[in-house]
């Protein structure tokens, strides 16, 4: 049964045993990534000693309702994450959308076809806020890949770099040994076959840039989309495949 927006419970629990979320940021503090530090226990060793094992820091790909200080409102959608970075390339210009059509909403929900209806009535035609979309200005492409092939690292290049490496630098940080000398250590990896990857000790932004101006990795970051956590897909980058999971808004519904 679909539940009207007022009925639904915003009290999405973030309380996960032995774990908590953690941000970590850029140098200048503009970029700030989620992620979640899960508790190990202790390790009983042959000789009797226990050893204690650091956090392991993993994706926390939960968005704002997985941060237990977030006070959320599905009404009002998700906190626009990418905005100021999208304004700042000022390459983007608001346009009037068009109107919005039964079809591009399916099973509408009672409340947000009032809003609709409500919006449209009282908004002016130049004040049209609620229909207001954003638009590449003349001459410019708008896309992360245009933006590496340009040299540009952007804002959600260093997101991806930051989530990328969770604690790798940090643990090659701290090694007396190198990884090829010390089997034991954490970063160490037999060689194998990297059939044709190249991933190296430490994910940089300028490393994520290089590699989708080469085609071989992908940042899905639409600009009328400000609310999304930037990730990269790519043979080099911890996400090798993305699905596009989810139910038509002209044909199908979830029970």
């Amino acid at each position: 049964m679909i539940k009207k927006v007022e009925e639904l419970d915003t009290e999405v629990s973030t309380e996960f045993n032995n774990s908590e979320r953690i941000y970590v940021e850029n140098n200048d503090s503009t970029v700030r990534v989620p992620m979640r530090e899960i508790k190990l226990s202790p390790t009983n060793k042959p000789d009797g000693v226990m050893e204690q094992n650091e956090p392991l820091r993993v994706y926390d790909t939960s968005g704002p309702w997985g941060d237990k200080n977030f006070n959320g409102d599905y009404g009002q959608g998700l906190p626009r994450l990418r905005k100021a970075w999208i304004e700042s390339r000022e390459d983007t210009e608001e346009i009037l959308g068009r109107e919005i059509k039964p079809a591009d909403n399916g099973y509408l929900s009672d409340v947000h076809d009032r809003k609709i209806s409500d919006h449209k009535n009282e908004l002016p035609d130049f004040d049209r806020t609620d229909l207001m979309v954003l638009r590449a200005k003349k001459g410019s492409t708008v896309t992360q890949l245009e933006y590496a092939r340009r040299g540009i690292v952007t804002p959600e290049m260093e997101f991806i770099a930051i989530r990328e490496n969770t604690r790798l630098q940090e643990i090659s940080g701290n090694l007396d040994v190198s990884p090829e000398e010390d089997r034991n250590t954490l970063c160490h990896q037999h060689k194998g076959e990297s059939f044709g990857a190249s991933i190296p000790r430490e994910i940089t932004p300028e490393f994520v840039r290089s590699e989708v101006a080469r085609g071989r990795a992908i940042i899905p970051a639409n600009i009328n989309h400000p609310e999304l956590e930037p990730m990269i897909i790519g043979r080099n980058f911890l996400v090798k495949i993305n699905a596009n999971i989810g139910n038509s808004a002209v044909a199908s519904s979830i029970e």
